[in-house]
């Protein structure tokens, strides 16, 4: 009864309740905002953070981070414009994308492990240099005439349901990444590496290494995630994905995962982007302006580092009393 009682009151299921929660009262509150348009619209919304959110949970389960995401995004889809200007074939220029995704990570990868340097300080450094090369790269000019066969299927949906069809590889990629991060050594070893790197070390884990190509893949799926967003909205622009690091890191630590590493589940983290995506999808239905979103984030940002904190606290010290009173008997 005690180990149930403790997996219904873990954090993640209680952000999995409090999703539920949320979409259900805005079903009913906000108009339209249960409509199957909408529900696509929602899927669309939460594709690009759901993507990257993949790769940052087991970057920050490890006690890194990457804020370079939205950054590299940008930068691919700038690439995606100008490469399409140049005449190649679009499926040539999606492979691009996505490789180069892979080599911002490597660059980020090999200043935190081949030079020790700390995450959040590259990862902020690297943030503002992708973001300028997008800018140099495209300017602030925008190209928006990708063949309607690409930009239809992004946002076309599934047989007549309002599943998206890009849901299909969200699906796959989720699923790989869960089965990866907890039932497989190597997802094991990324929860060591998070508690204890100096140990996992010793005990014959390569930290250096898996960290390396954690940010190389980081930066693949920042990649494909600026693919479908150029094609999504059929504009690629320097300044695509603006913002967006900080709704994929609320999301992760809202979905339970410790911001200092060592803890965490996947599907807690995709609650959470689903909690984070529905509540500014009904805020801009009721006419909530831009800054009132990011006001919205920012709290939940902090409250997914404070919470859990209070959470635990309260728990060790009832924990405490329960062995007093045992010890007093």
């Amino acid at each position: 009864m005690s180990d149930l009682r403790r997996r219904v009151a873990s954090w993640d299921v209680l952000v999995v309740l409090l999703t539920v929660v949320v979409l259900v009262t805005a079903a009913g509150v906000v108009e339209n905002f249960g409509t199957s348009r909408n529900a696509t619209f929602l899927v669309l919304d939460l594709l690009p953070i759901a993507l990257v959110a993949l790769p940052m949970t087991l970057i920050i389960v490890t006690g890194e981070i990457d804020l370079s995401v939205a950054s590299t995004l940008g930068l691919c889809s700038a690439v995606m414009g100008l490469l399409w200007n140049n005449g190649l074939s679009l499926e040539s220029i999606i492979g691009i994308c996505v490789l180069l995704g892979a080599v911002l990570g490597v660059v980020n990868g090999f200043l935190v492990t081949a030079l020790g340097l700390p995450s959040l300080a590259v990862t902020i450094g690297t943030l503002a240099l992708y973001r300028g090369l997008a800018f140099v790269v495209l300017g602030d000019g925008a190209v928006a005439d990708f063949p309607l066969a690409f930009t239809g299927w992004v946002t076309g949906t599934i047989g007549g349901t309002p599943i998206p069809n890009v849901g299909i590889p969200l699906v796959v990629l989720a699923v790989l990444f869960g089965v990866a991060l907890h039932a497989t050594p190597f997802g094991r070893s990324l929860f060591a590496i998070g508690a204890n790197a100096q140990a996992a070390h010793f005990s014959g884990i390569r930290v250096a290494r898996t960290t390396f190509w954690l940010y190389v893949l980081s930066g693949a799926v920042a990649g494909l995630a600026g693919v479908l967003w150029t094609l999504r909205y059929s504009s690629a622009r320097a300044d695509n994905g603006a913002g967006l690091e900080l709704a994929v890191v609320a999301a992760v630590l809202l979905g339970g995962v410790s911001i200092f590493g060592g803890k965490g589940t996947l599907p807690g983290v995709l609650a959470g982007v689903v909690l984070l995506a529905a509540l500014q999808n009904a805020l801009r239905l009721e006419d909530v302006s831009g800054q009132a979103l990011n006001i919205v984030t920012g709290v939940l940002l902090v409250a997914s580092v404070l919470l859990p904190n209070i959470a635990t606290s309260i728990r060790t010290s009832w924990q405490r009393r329960r062995l007093r009173r045992a010890a007093a008997q």
